[in-house]
């Protein structure tokens, strides 16, 4: 992943997603619902059934998410250089690869999750990821290791004229299938070590439910320490030592991440499938489709003939209320003649679905326009990753006469921005704001997003004028290999701007999917944010390629040159500005038209946010 998805892949500051242990798929109507800890795989173990065993596992699970963690972001966290440096790619190219993976690399635990739900277990997929994941980093080690696995090495005086040799179809080869063994292991790891950390505590006993608020703690503060390790220790060996030591640490270090995993094989608890909420999802759709000519029962006759059975016994789902929401989904569950049983069950659930089954789907079709407004919030977000380490490439990195700040390093500032002013945030204004809106979190989470959209928008707005005064500099006083005499840290003011657009955007939306989805659905909401992510990385792609494209036509000069010094990124950064404002009109369109999700349900009386927009607009 590139450093700005690894800064969200579980960020201490976004544990609101994470406030309750991930459900387990939603059991069918006719069974008992069963503790998880009711069915304990053997297949992995011989002893049979066994008590989670709580913190004495939690050695092997943290330790191994810690090695790991470090292992791949110390790896990739500053990639973008390597790409530049090392394989002589232009910033195109090199954005695009790191989007197009990145991208790939966000939708695969989609699928990662759906294996682990419905086939193998989180086990087995965390253990054939962490393979995956190491075969990837070897093979990355490789290509900075062996000479005949990457371009030959060229003077800095060599890459300000365009003189480097690029790497050969081969050579780009390797670099792809290591990533593609990174993406593989991320999708299997990134869905399953939350969860399986869980699993270990039983959530029926208080010692149990202390255990995992306090696992939650103990994972979110690993993983801040060891994303400041890898973006300053690990990035600092890459740009000054040895891109195979910075390299070649990580790789080390995943081994011993495998090792450690291992070695609690004893005491784990293996919790088996059960079954993905995914097929759920999909079960309405085609039980929908199917009865797509069937009329909707009308009011008189709805009495019987909707499927609507109880929750099971000791269910913590709240029942959703029927509503007149997207309509024809409502057709799955019209019982037809011979669709259940003797035992007034299903006898196909691709035909039949159940009232809440409906509902739950209609939380996700309802949420999809506020997610989609993300995408290009995130787009923006992202270009601290490419854009803004070419830019800091050419510019003074000295922190006196010795030391240089590594380009990949300066993402730290829009994280120490996110840290120092969540707690702020919400010890100081949230209280402030709550005397006057009367509202439990001082504004609403569809006002908290739309407000770090419009932090996005003017990060972009300041990225162009840092960039326009950068290349000025630049032009008319550079110095060696084109170095601007401008300090880096005039990159400071658009990475804090970046750093409130998550605060405010990004953890906003986290906390908006969770309390927007029913208990069983909150894996969903943790796909979408990731959905998020990849959608972002695909359309910088695309947006990146276009401008290219036709920018350099007829002779002219790219906006996206290969020397920056040369292109006009400042344009670039004005087009996402202006995307950033088509996007929050949308928003705001689609936020006026949002009905929440009340305490029970979503509701057909609840008020629309006319009000809350109006508050958001002024």
């Amino acid at each position: 992943m590139s450093t700005v998805d690894a800064k969200h892949q579980a960020s201490p500051l976004t544990s609101s997603w994470s406030s309750s242990p991930p459900p387990k798929s939603k059991p069918l109507d006719n069974e008992p619902e069963k503790s998880k800890h009711d069915a304990v795989s053997s297949d992995v173990s011989d002893e049979g059934p066994r008590k989670p065993s709580g913190w004495n596992s939690m050695v092997y699970i943290l330790g191994n998410e810690t090695f790991e963690r470090l292992a791949t972001f110390g790896l990739l966290a500053n990639f973008m250089v390597y790409l530049l440096n090392e394989f002589h790619l232009d910033q195109v190219s090199a954005t695009n690869v790191l989007n197009i993976w990145s991208g790939t690399a966000n939708f695969a635990p989609l699928v990662g999750a759906f294996i682990s739900d419905a086939c193998v277990g989180r086990f087995r997929t965390i253990a054939f990821a962490s393979f995956a994941s190491l075969l990837g980093m070897v093979t990355l080690t490789l290509t900075s290791w062996i000479p005949q696995l990457h371009p030959p090495s060229c003077t800095e005086d060599q890459q300000q004229n365009d003189q480097c040799t690029g790497p050969t179809s081969a050579q780009m080869g390797i670099l792809f299938l290591g990533l593609g063994f990174l993406t593989i292991g991320t999708g299997g790891i990134r869905p399953c070590s939350i969860p399986f950390g869980v699993d270990q505590f039983d959530p029926t006993t208080e010692q149990g439910r202390r255990g995992i608020n306090s696992f939650y703690n103990w994972y979110y503060t690993s993983f801040t320490l060891v994303l400041m390790i890898a973006l300053t220790l690990v990035v600092y060996i890459q740009d000054s030592v040895s891109w195979v030591l910075g390299f070649g640490i990580p790789t080390l270090l995943m081994v011993g991440s495998i090792i450690l995993f291992f070695l609690g094989t004893r005491v784990y608890v293996y919790v088996k499938p059960e079954g993905s909420i995914f097929s759920g999802i999909a079960q309405v759709f085609v039980a929908a489709y199917k009865k797509r000519r069937v009329k909707i029962p009308v009011e008189g006759e709805k009495e019987g003939a909707y499927y609507d059975p109880p929750l099971t016994k000791g269910s913590v789902m709240a029942k959703l209320p029927f509503t007149k929401q997207f309509r024809w989904l409502n057709k799955a569950a019209v019982i037809l003649e011979g669709e259940k049983d003797a035992n007034g069950c299903p006898s196909n659930q691709w035909r039949l679905c159940s009232i809440q089954q409906v509902e739950e789907v209609k939380c996700l079709v309802k949420i999809i326009p506020v997610w989609a407004s993300g995408i290009i919030c995130f787009t923006a977000i992202s270009q601290q990753g490419t854009f803004t380490v070419s830019q800091a490439l050419k510019m003074d990195r000295h922190l006196g006469p010795k030391f240089q700040i590594p380009a990949g390093s300066l993402i730290v500032i829009s994280m120490l921005t996110v840290g120092i002013w969540v707690p702020i945030y919400d010890r100081i204004l949230v209280p402030a704001l709550q005397k006057i809106t009367k509202h439990e979190g001082g504004i609403t989470l569809l006002q908290r997003m739309g407000i770090g959209i419009v932090f996005s928008i003017l990060s972009m707005v300041v990225s162009g004028l840092v960039e326009r005064e950068r290349r000025a500099s630049a032009i008319l006083q550079a110095g060696p290999h084109g170095i601007a005499p401008m300090s880096v840290m005039w990159l400071a003011p658009q990475l804090i701007l970046m750093g409130f657009a998550e605060a405010f955007n990004i953890i906003g939306q986290i906390e908006f999917y969770n309390k927007e989805f029913p208990e069983n659905m909150r894996s969903i909401a943790n796909s979408l944010f990731f959905c998020t992510i990849a959608g972002a990385s695909y359309l910088s792609s695309l947006v990146v390629v276009i401008v290219h494209d036709v920018t350099g036509k007829a002779g002219r000069s790219a906006w996206l040159t290969k020397n920056i010094n040369q292109g006009k990124v400042d344009y670039y950064y004005y087009l996402l500005a202006g995307m950033g404002v088509l996007n929050l009109i949308y928003f705001l369109f689609c936020a006026r038209r949002y009905r929440y999700k009340s305490g029970h349900g979503v509701t057909e009386e609840e008020p629309h946010l006319d009000l809350e927009l109006n508050q958001l607009k002024h």
